[in-house]
């Protein structure tokens, strides 16, 4: 993803975000919120929702992610109006 994300997006956050999003602890996330600044270069900070197989909310998290390793789902639901 080069561009950041945008609340009401729905991300795969997995290794190619962060390390500790590898393997079987990946996650789908529905943006609530992104912080404006950019500690480091490439890398910021989200707020969402993580999304069970029903896309239903079971927790919200604030993660720090790297931007390039961020991707949409492969659907046509990766941005709801919220």
């Amino acid at each position: 993803m080069n561009e950041r994300p945008f609340p009401g997006d729905l991300l795969i956050v997995d290794g190619a975000a962060s390390v500790q999003f590898a393997g079987d602890r990946a996650l789908r996330v529905r943006v609530v919120s992104v912080d404006a600044d950019e500690p480091y270069p490439g890398w910021l900070w989200l707020t969402g929702y993580v999304l069970n197989r029903r896309d239903r909310a079971t927790a919200k998290r604030e993660i720090y992610v790297r931007l390039a390793g961020l991707r949409a789902p492969s659907t046509s639901a990766s941005r709801v109006r919220i």
